[in-house]
């Protein structure tokens, strides 16, 4: 199997010296490049891929697909780029959205400006200079005065501690690290270790390939119809002809898309009422719809049971073995405290006669053998085996590079009982280094290019703002980074989120701290909070 791990670096050279060095090359890393050259910046971007698209470069398993609209999950900085790009489907798949990149990174001539097939492998504050030395395994040495980190939220895989992982002789995959060549399971029997959103829109498509397919799912999902199509030929309209409108909807949400903010409790309304609700939102094929459908979902325990009996329900009508269809219907965590999925067929799948769902919590794998996996004492006898086990979500690419702040400290050891950050930008210690959705940001509960574009142009305009004060040193203070974490986690409390062991939460990668990685005041308030810092003269950062 691909993985990640850097290949040894040679030696060191000279350091070459530029304003800002970027890590990482996808939606974040990409307009970060332009923007930043709009102040004026040399910038020069540092992608461990063979080319630009970073989580859409690596994420190439069968099925692998946005699930925000895609006329959405796109740019909205430059009208004439949302004008002239034509999408073929409502939710693209991955090889129209790294064509979409690639295209984005040749419209506005990045592509001088990165370095691909490279990885930073560190990044050390070289004080009395005030500049980040970035070291990278080419063995090129970087000299910068500001390191912006566009690692991405989900680009740290993660794979589960099994025995026996490394005896198994045929084949294995992850769906974050997926061959770039096709992979033909024709024929064969295949196993898949994991049923979140990567498992579940694979799933359906092995199926229809391989000879027999073996599911071994530890937590059921909930899961909507995506309705794919093409295009809603409305929205597309309007974004062409009220492009600003529209963008100023998206940022000003709570997600990030376009809905109507819900008013009522789901206890306000008749149980009929209700019902049709929920219907109409499973009809139409979003990812927060039925989430949103009322107002006190990700709250209220008995409001939110409402919603998650509604999936349960329509997944018994789907499947048609009872037993199966239990064993696929989420227990004991509330509706959307794990990311909801979209599919295609998911649920329809097990009703194949050449698919097994083995469920973990009655019968556990003991072990992987050299054949197969062995669960609840019995093996099951593979020929390939897929891991759809997610990401070190959020904080793992960070710590994946050895950064050092103030005093040689590294980030690690100032995250050791989980990440503290101010707005999910700036870290107390780290001067002049910025997390582009980093932990303390919507990110992960948001539309995630949104999310992008206001970080990206929040800390521009920060930097723009250095250069006109004639400084170029910024920090976040330990007080504002102190405070704001904590409002995050108390924000994350108040809702029904940190109850579930989620990667929300960490709880997927042994050892890491529980803390909820997200902020969940939502993207509009967010972006409130953070352009009253900027009118503000950003009070909680440290400058000069």
């Amino acid at each position: 199997m691909s993985t990640t791990d850097p290949a040894t670096p040679r030696a060191p050279e000279a350091a070459t010296t530029v304003d800002a060095v970027v890590v990482g090359a996808g939606f974040a890393g990409l307009y970060a490049l332009h923007r930043l050259r709009g102040e004026g910046l040399s910038v020069r971007v540092v992608e461990a891929g063979s080319d630009v698209g970073g989580t859409w470069y690596w994420n190439r398993y069968p099925g692998a697909r946005c699930d925000i609209e895609s006329v959405f999950y796109s740019y909205s900085f430059d009208a004439d780029l949302a004008r002239e790009w034509e999408w073929s489907e409502r939710y693209a798949a991955q090889p129209e959205i790294l064509s979409y990149l690639q295209h984005v990174a040749d419209r506005f001539d990045l592509r001088r400006d990165i370095t691909l097939d490279t990885r930073v492998l560190s990044a050390h504050l070289d004080e009395p200079a005030g500049r980040w030395t970035v070291t990278t395994d080419a063995g090129e040495q970087l000299s910068a005065t500001y390191l912006v980190l566009a690692v991405g939220l989900l680009s740290s895989t993660n794979l589960p501690q099994i025995e026996g992982r490394d005896d198994f002789g045929g084949p294995t995959y992850h769906t974050g690290a997926w061959p770039h060549e096709p992979v033909d399971f024709t024929g064969r029997r295949v196993g898949v270790i994991g049923t979140g959103s990567s498992g579940i829109q694979l799933i359906p498509l092995v199926a229809e390939q391989a000879a027999h397919l073996t599911v071994f799912q530890r937590t059921p999902n909930f899961s909507l119809p995506a309705k794919n199509g093409a295009p809603d030929a409305a929205k597309v309209t309007r974004l062409r002809e009220d492009h600003a409108a529209i963008k100023e909807e998206l940022r000003s949400s709570s997600y990030g898309i376009l809905l109507e903010p819900p008013t009522q409790s789901a206890l306000e309304v008749s149980e009929a009422e209700r019902e049709a609700k929920y219907r109409e939102r499973w009809d139409e094929g979003t990812l927060t719809g039925i989430l949103q459908a009322y107002n006190d979902l990700v709250r209220n325990e008995e409001s939110n049971d409402t919603a998650a009996e509604f999936v349960r329900q329509r997944i018994a009508e789907i499947v048609r073995d009872p037993q199966v269809a239990a064993d696929l219907m989420p227990q004991g965590y509330a509706y959307g405290t794990k990311r909801p999925c979209l599919d295609t067929d998911y649920y329809a799948t097990f009703n194949r006669e050449d698919v097994t769902l083995v469920n973990l919590r009655r019968t556990p794998i003991e072990r992987i053998t050299r054949t197969g996996v062995v669960a609840g004492g019995v093996e099951h006898e593979l020929d390939d085996l897929v891991y759809a086990t997610g990401y070190d979500a959020m904080t793992g690419p960070l710590l994946g590079i050895d950064l050092r702040g103030r005093d040689g400290r590294t980030l690690r050891e100032a995250w050791a009982d989980g990440p503290r950050s101010y707005l999910g930008i700036g870290v107390s210690g780290f001067p002049n280094m910025f997390t582009l959705t980093g932990p303390g940001s919507p990110s992960a509960l948001s539309n995630a290019v949104v999310s992008i574009e206001q970080h990206v142009e929040w800390v521009a305009d920060l930097l723009a703002h250095l250069q006109e004060r004639g400084t170029p040193l910024v920090e976040a203070d330990d007080r504002a980074e102190k405070e704001w974490t904590e409002h995050v986690q108390l924000a994350g409390n108040a809702t029904l989120y940190p109850r579930t062991d989620s990667w929300y939460m960490g709880a997927n990668v042994p050892g890491k701290p529980r803390v909820f990685l997200p902020y969940i005041g939502g993207v509009g308030n967010y972006r409130a909070r953070c352009d009253q810092v900027a009118r503000d003269g950003y009070p909680g950062f440290v400058i000069g």
